[in-house]
């Protein structure tokens, strides 16, 4: 799909996960949980339900600690390329078989694709986002 300027952008999307009753997302800060809706950035304006999962609690803190030592550490982060729909995305996919939908994870591309996307990448690759109001997640936080 090509990129019309003009084009109406319905918003440039924070994604989490919401399961085993906390909320995890990913950030500059590196992976993160709260309840849900816990962050400052309030509820949630759309909730996609992606379905049940069969992923033990126990099971997917010791996946969420291997992603957090491995491809989701805090200076892993980037605005464009390895962000919080990446994260959501790839959990996703290990609890459900299932992907967050394309018209989140397309954004960044379709941005980038635009001359005005392209003046501002130098500016937006320095900016790191990390809802305030989560937790920095780790195995042994007190979470089990």
């Amino acid at each position: 799909m090509d990129y019309q300027p003009g084009k109406q952008l319905d918003g440039i999307w924070h994604t989490s996960i919401i399961v085993h009753k906390d909320e995890f997302f990913y950030g500059s800060g590196g992976i993160s949980s709260c309840a849900p809706g816990g962050t400052l950035l309030g509820p949630p304006d759309s909730v996609v339900d992606l379905g049940n999962t069969e992923v033990t609690e126990e099971i997917f803190l010791e996946y969420l600690s291997s992603l957090g030592e491995s491809m989701f550490r805090g200076e892993s982060y980037n605005l464009f390329e390895h962000n919080c729909n990446t994260f959501s995305n790839e959990v996703a996919q290990f609890l459900t078989g299932k992907k967050i939908p394309s018209y989140i994870t397309d954004l960044p591309s379709e941005v980038l694709a635009t001359p005005f996307g392209q003046a501002l990448r130098p500016l937006l690759d320095s900016i790191q986002i990390q809802p305030p109001g989560g937790n920095t997640f780790s195995r042994h936080n007190g979470q089990s």
